[in-house]
């Protein structure tokens, strides 16, 4: 009995260092892959904006940034491309009122399953999508752009 026991500490340390433990080596933070809402670019590029976190996408920049509405995201994302690096691109557009006037809306959008610092994965065959969207020159966008 004694023998079967000396035995079975070292087979079991060895089996743990060989499988590993049952939680990902690389998981990421959590956040909901959920579409909020959907656009599609010129060039037929479909554009998703995920639920996410408070790091990115509409929980993100809904809280933080004041953008609380869909056709905010769709104006900039359905004119062309303002400013690409690789998988990074930059969509902007203008929300305008009369008794207010104008601010520049800027969408940032990462067209890869994976974000740059890859921490953050959309499963294979997506994107991640939009990771922000602000007003030009401020934090936090006024309120009548959700009007």
């Amino acid at each position: 009995m004694k023998q079967i026991t000396r035995l079975a500490f070292p087979v079991a340390a060895a089996t743990m260092l060989l499988v590993g433990s049952t939680a990902p080596a690389h998981a990421g933070p959590y956040w909901n892959k959920q579409i909020k809402c959907s656009s599609t670019d010129p060039d037929g590029r479909q554009i998703p904006t995920r639920v996410g976190n408070g790091e990115l996408g509409w929980n993100h920049f809904s809280g933080k940034h004041n953008i609380k509405k869909c056709a905010l995201l769709n104006v900039p994302i359905q004119g062309e491309i303002d400013k690409r690096d690789g998988a990074d691109i930059q969509y902007w557009g203008w929300a305008s009122n009369r008794a207010h006037g104008r601010v520049k809306i800027i969408v940032k959008v990462r067209d890869a399953r994976k974000t740059a610092d890859r921490r953050y994965d959309a499963g294979r065959g997506e994107t991640v999508g939009v990771i922000t969207a602000y007003c030009g020159g401020m934090n936090k966008c006024p309120n009548w752009v959700n009007e």
